[in-house]
């Protein structure tokens, strides 16, 4: 379920993850500044207090959006409890982003995505190696012991 998301998991010994299986780290508005996006996923039965141990993850991480990845539909109470987290606001984007965001499985197979701002790529400058030395177009020898 992280893959399709592409989400980094959490390495953490088993049942010590703290509600947290999965991140996806994003820039934040302000420049070298970076906000979290916490995975939780369950395979199992799920209800309205999967919500609000996800809400309270949030808090303690300062994340700035939460994701609930399941097998099964969301029922109307988790959709509410949802809503009631309210939103992440991205100033760089002019854009709200819901702050709990349930998805299926099976929609992240159909297409859906994580609404979130974009993951901005890093652009790094390596240092070039050295240019050899030699002769242009002369082959160096290899040295064998």
């Amino acid at each position: 379920a992280l893959g399709l998301v592409g989400a980094r998991p959490v390495e953490q010994k088993k049942g010590a993850d703290k509600g947290i299986d999965g991140r996806i780290i994003f820039q934040g508005d302000k420049p070298g500044t970076f906000e979290n996006v916490i995975l939780s996923v369950k395979a199992g039965k799920t209800g309205s207090a999967h919500i609000r141990d996800l809400k309270g993850v949030l808090d303690r991480e300062k994340a700035a959006i939460g994701v609930l990845i399941s097998m099964q539909e969301p029922t109307s109470a988790m959709k509410t409890e949802a809503v009631t987290a309210g939103f992440y606001e991205s100033a760089s984007w002019n854009k709200k982003y819901p702050k709990i965001q349930l998805l299926t499985v099976q929609e992240l197979l159909n297409g859906k995505k994580i609404d979130m701002p974009p993951i901005k790529q890093v652009s790094v400058t390596f240092k070039s190696a050295p240019k050899a030395k030699g002769k242009k177009g002369e082959q160096s020898e290899l040295l064998y012991e």
